[in-house]
């Protein structure tokens, strides 16, 4: 396994199992987190605040998923959490005074340094072929624009999948013109997650809105590793080969039969992709997925990790030395959630697989929250919190921001 100082410090923090105390911090970062699912986003804008000497500082999450907000909840227990609706919330028309709720929201938020959102992805997204681009869900996107309207933050950032911006209804130009038209200086670009650190070949397209002058934040990314253009399956993953299958995120789901020896025959013969022959004749197209029911490779970046990692018949998702799929903590590592992340109130192994393969990988919006200068400039309004509680415990890093 090829290694490094970079690479063995972003290691070390992701199999940590000791939580930084993101909460303690010379000034606070006020922060509204919505569609905030497990908090992938809220973690790396809190690793990019604290690389800062940051507080971080949850005003508001927002999802409607009862798990998500449980897991949150556990892992920010300093947070205001809601579980509703993010319409129900931000109930106004863009342009239009605030509604008596939303008026309400702000009332209870006060004034927030960044605005975060992951709307739901699927009507957009390539695997949806029945109602793809023309989806009802894909109006949640123009709804981060309104929060905007109603909640004035410095920061505004939205993550998506690539293909957003094909929407029918043109949810990006919308809230970009939205955003625009209140003063907020507007990047958006499609990114791929690979150079800052992800070890996954995953693609998202994100939406930045600031105040002051173009700096093509999005477009100059720093390189989480000046070594390795690419952090790999083993990397992330291959500590946890023997793990014992002791609870539900180190236990592989169970295949059937089929899948099984389709599993064996892959490691049997050191092969990657099955042959057609293998596999089901819906799979036997030329036009297939190739990926499908094919297996990881140690020494390159995984597929996109979806909600199906626990099925062979999802993605290549079989792991590299073990007939078995992948389990949800690997899947956890590599969306470069750490260790210390407590998936624990996750009530069944769907809601667990739902809320790590829709999680945003941390490393993104810490990258971008490192580069937008948090605290420098007067772009961020900050206020004074209190001194940190003696005895808090504190993990040693190197310097700069650990995703």
């Amino acid at each position: 396994m090829r290694t490094c100082q970079a690479c063995e410090r972003d290691r070390a923090f992701l199999t940590s199992r000791l939580r930084p105390p993101f909460e303690s911090g010379g000034n606070r970062l006020r922060v509204v987190d919505l569609f905030a699912g497990c908090g992938g986003l809220s973690l790396g804008i809190a690793l990019a605040a604290r690389g800062r000497g940051l507080a971080f500082d949850v005003r508001l999450a927002v999802d409607a998923d009862p798990d998500a907000v449980a897991v949150y909840k556990a892992n920010f227990p300093n947070s205001v959490v809601r579980r509703a609706s993010v319409q129900a919330l931000f109930d106004g028309e863009l342009g239009s005074d605030p509604s008596a709720v939303e008026a309400a929201v702000r009332a209870s938020v006060g004034e927030v340094d960044v605005l975060a959102g992951g709307p739901p992805c699927q009507g957009h997204s390539d695997l949806n072929n029945h109602t793809r681009r023309d989806d009802e869900r894909n109006a949640l996107y123009a709804i981060m624009a309104r929060a905007a309207e109603v909640l004035d933050p410095s920061v505004i950032l939205v993550e998506n999948v690539p293909t957003a911006i094909h929407d029918v209804a043109d949810v990006v130009g919308l809230t970009r013109r939205s955003l625009q038209d209140r003063g907020y200086t507007v990047e958006d670009r499609v990114i791929d997650l690979v150079p800052l650190g992800v070890p996954q070949r995953r693609r998202r397209h994100v939406l930045l809105g600031y105040r002051g002058q173009r700096r093509d934040i999005l477009a100059n990314l720093r390189p989480a590793c000046p070594v390795h253009t690419a952090r790999t399956v083993e990397w992330a993953i291959s500590d946890l080969a023997e793990s014992a299958p002791d609870g539900a995120m180190d236990r592989p789901s169970r295949p059937t039969p089929t899948n099984a020896a389709r599993m064996a025959w892959l490691i049997e013969h050191d092969e990657h992709d099955l042959p057609n022959a293998l596999r089901p004749p819906c799979h036997q197209s030329e036009h297939s997925y190739r990926s499908m029911y094919g297996r990881l490779r140690w020494d390159q970046p995984a597929q996109t990790v979806t909600t199906g990692f626990g099925s062979m018949g999802q993605g290549r998702f079989v792991h590299p030395a073990t007939a078995r799929t992948i389990t949800a903590h690997e899947a956890a590592r590599l969306q470069t959630i750490p260790d210390f992340f407590d998936f624990s109130l996750a009530r069944t192994r769907g809601s667990l697989a739902r809320l790590i393969g829709n999680a945003v990988p941390p490393g993104l919006p810490a990258a971008i929250l490192e580069a937008v200068e948090l605290n420098s400039k007067g772009l961020l309004r900050l206020e004074p919190v209190g001194v940190a509680v003696e005895g808090e415990p504190r993990e040693v890093v190197a310097e700069g921001v650990v995703w």
